[in-house]
């Protein structure tokens, strides 16, 4: 069992008063989830776990934003190939079931969040997109600064989310509004449609989040565990765990799409690279912030 004393490459790790802090720590990155970062937060989560002196973990990201998503640069590098001698290996682009099973091993690395007995409460601040939400998601409770993006963008080009507990969160209405767009929410009306507990102005998140996960972490452990893994079997029983798998095979067909708007993004980010690439992909939707009406 791995013993996280100290921070990693891309994971600052403490503990204090029986809270775990686990920090996303690539801001020069925007927190993108690289391969590398995938392994090193599924480690220290399992640390937090295995730890009787943490009854509760508090997710967040350095700098300015919670995670921009995946690093794409990551997924859509080119690789050396191998030499005859050396083993042979899966490519993530050769097959469909190569694609699949790439899929279901970072599911397996992140689906550990939910599969802890101790409670995970994320903060997002900024921008928390695509892998992003799919971290945040998973956790038990989310707390969003009200001027926070909380969205699924790379629907609108590269796939569907690997993993997908939207329609846990928000029903089907929402959830299809959020998908079939790749627009956003600010977190404020994040809030409002239930996609995160609480929203609250971006000065008084760090403290909101400290209050939180220090009532929380007054529960005995063996209660904490026992509440959250009986919600998640709720969720269970209504098919979250297998919508995972469903969902990762329906990404891996996605990567197929010969349409024009998949073949352009894989196109630019060859030619042009990732930001360009970006760029061209969001460019005819302008705006993609979703504004709510006030009720006032």
């Amino acid at each position: 069992m791995p013993r996280y004393l100290k921070s990693t490459d891309h994971i600052a790790f403490e503990v204090d008063d029986l809270v775990a802090r686990i920090t996303l720590n690539r801001p020069e990155k925007r927190n993108a989830l690289s391969n590398a970062m995938i392994a090193e937060l599924h480690d220290a989560l399992l640390e937090a776990d295995a730890r009787v002196d943490v009854h509760a973990v508090l997710l967040s990201g350095a700098g300015k934003d919670f995670c921009a998503g995946y690093d794409l640069s990551d997924v859509y590098a080119g690789h050396e190939a191998p030499s005859e001698d050396d083993p042979q290996y899966r490519s993530l682009n050769a097959t469909l079931d190569d694609d699949a099973w790439g899929i279901e091993q970072t599911q397996r690395k992140l689906s550990v969040i939910m599969d802890l007995h101790k409670p995970v409460i994320a903060k997002v601040q900024g921008n928390c997109l695509a892998g992003g939400t799919d971290i945040a998601l998973m956790c038990d409770m989310v707390l969003a600064a009200d001027d926070a993006k909380i969205g699924f963008p790379a629907v609108r080009a590269n796939g569907t989310p690997p993993i997908n507990l939207w329609f846990y969160h928000i029903g089907p209405q929402w959830t299809k509004r959020m998908l079939m767009t790749g627009d956003l929410l600010r977190g404020r009306d994040a809030a409002r449609v239930g996609l995160v507990l609480e929203s609250h102005p971006a000065k008084e998140l760090d403290a909101a989040a400290d209050e939180l996960v220090r009532r929380v972490s007054r529960i005995d452990a063996e209660l904490l565990s026992a509440q959250k893994r009986v919600v998640n079997m709720a969720m269970e029983l209504s098919g979250a765990r297998t919508l995972q798998r469903f969902a990762g095979e329906m990404d891996a067909w996605a990567h197929l799409s010969v349409g024009p708007r998949r073949t352009k993004f894989r196109a630019d980010m060859k030619e042009l690279g990732l930001k360009e690439a970006v760029r061209n992909r969001d460019e005819p939707f302008g705006s993609s912030v979703i504004k709510l009406r006030d009720d006032d």
